[in-house]
C-alpha cells in the first residue's frame, strides 16, 4: 500500500502524481490520500476517523449509587466481548461512573474469564446467573459486599391444653440424640418471615396455624459458608391438631406439655436453649410479650412488608393473618 499525505497548497502536484499512479499501477491509485484528514477509497473521499472501527458500547442501566448495570442477555464471542468491555469501561470512567455490575446467565459462562481478566471479580452467584463487579473511580471503594445473613424460624406452637408441637429430626446436628425440638426451617428467598414459620410447621408436621408473635431471635457469625445467621423464635396458634409428620426429614412428632419440653436435659444444659424455654413458659403465664407482625409499607415503595414490634400499646394494627397456602 502506498499512502501520500499533503497540504492544499501542493494540489496540482498530486494531481500529476496521481496521473503517473495510475498508469503504473491503478490498484495503488485507490488507497493515495489527498489531504491530511481525508483518504481515498474506491475513488471516493473519506474522512480519516471514518477509516477507525466503531466499536458499539455494552448496554447498561444506572443505579442508584453512581454505577452501572449490565445485564447480558445475548450470546457474544469473547473476543469482541473483551474489546466492547475494555471499551465501555473506558467510557464510563470518563462519565465519572464509579462501579460497574455485570450480571452473565449461566449460558454465557465463556464471558467470565474475559471479565475477570479485565479486573471484575465474583460478587455472588444464584442458580441462573453470576454477578462480577468491578470499581472504576479513583475515589474509596463503597461497593456493598454480598448478602451477610441466613435467616432462619423456630416455630413455637402451644395449643389450648398446654402443650407444645415438637419434632425430631432425620438428620443434622440433633439425628439419633433423642432431644424433642421445635420445628424449624430456613426463610425462603422474597419470604417473610411470619409466612415462613407457618409453612415450615405445615411441611414438618401438616399442622396448620396462625402466627401471633416473635418472641425471641439470636444472631450468630460464621454458621453457614462463612454467613451470619439470624434466628427467630416465632409463637404460633394451631387450626388443626391431627398430625401427619414429613417422613423424609422428621422421624417423630408430637404434642408435649411445655414443662415436659423445658425440663430436658438438652435444655436445660444449654444457655440459649434455656432462655427460649423460659420465654416460653413465661408467655404462658401472660408474664411475656413478643413482637406482632403489622403490614407496613415504607417511604421508598408501596410495596407491603411487615414491621416486628410490640403493637399492645397501639390500636387499630392488623396482624400477620394465616393462610392455607402461606400467602399473606
Amino acid at each position: 500500500m502506498v499512502e501520500v499525505t499533503t497540504t492544499r497548497r501542493s494540489k496540482s502536484w498530486i494531481a500529476s502524481l496521481r496521473g503517473i499512479v495510475q498508469a503504473v499501477n491503478p490498484f495503488l491509485f485507490r488507497f493515495m490520500t489527498v489531504t491530511k484528514n481525508e483518504s481515498w477509497v474506491g475513488e471516493q473521499a473519506v474522512p480519516a476517523e471514518a477509516r477507525v472501527p466503531k466499536i458499539d458500547l455494552l448496554d447498561a442501566s444506572e443505579d442508584a449509587y453512581g454505577g452501572v448495570i449490565v445485564d447480558m442477555k445475548e450470546p457474544m464471542n469473547s473476543d469482541l466481548f473483551a474489546s466492547v468491555l475494555r471499551a465501555s469501561t473506558t467510557k464510563w470512567r470518563e462519565q465519572g461512573k464509579k462501579g460497574v455490575w455485570i450480571k452473565l446467565p449461566i449460558e454465557l459462562v465463556n464471558l467470565v474469564e474475559v471479565a475477570v481478566k479485565e479486573g471484575f471479580r465474583y460478587h455472588h452467584a444464584e442458580p441462573s446467573y453470576l454477578m462480577l463487579v468491578k470499581w472504576i473511580s479513583k475515589t474509596a471503594n463503597t461497593l456493598p459486599a454480598n448478602a451477610s445473613h441466613r435467616v432462619g424460624i423456630g416455630a413455637f406452637v402451644t395449643n389450648s391444653k398446654g402443650e407444645v408441637l415438637v419434632v425430631q429430626e432425620n438428620s443434622g446436628k440433633f439425628k439419633g440424640t433423642g432431644v424433642w425440638k421445635f420445628p424449624t426451617g430456613v426463610v425462603d428467598e422474597g419470604e417473610d418471615i411470619c409466612t415462613a414459620a407457618m409453612r415450615e410447621v405445615r411441611e414438618e408436621t401438616g399442622i396448620e396455624t396462625e402466627f401471633l408473635e416473635v418472641l425471641a431471635f439470636r444472631q450468630s457469625h460464621n454458621s453457614f459458608f462463612g454467613k451470619s445467621d439470624l434466628f427467630f423464635v416465632c409463637m404460633l396458634k394451631p387450626s388443626s391438631f391431627d398430625i401427619q409428620k414429613q417422613d423424609s426429614e422428621i422421624a417423630a412428632a408430637k404434642w408435649m406439655p411445655l414443662e415436659e419440653y423445658a425440663a430436658q436435659p438438652f435444655i436445660q444444659k444449654h444457655e440459649q436453649f434455656n432462655y427460649i424455654a423460659k420465654a416460653c413458659l413465661e408467655k404462658k403465664k401472660g408474664n411475656y410479650t413478643g413482637f406482632s407482625a403489622v403490614p407496613t409499607t415504607s417511604g421508598f415503595s408501596r410495596k407491603q412488608n411487615y414491621l416486628y414490634f410490640n403493637k399492645k400499646v397501639l390500636s387499630g394494627t392488623n396482624t400477620c393473618e394465616n393462610s392455607h397456602t402461606g400467602k399473606l
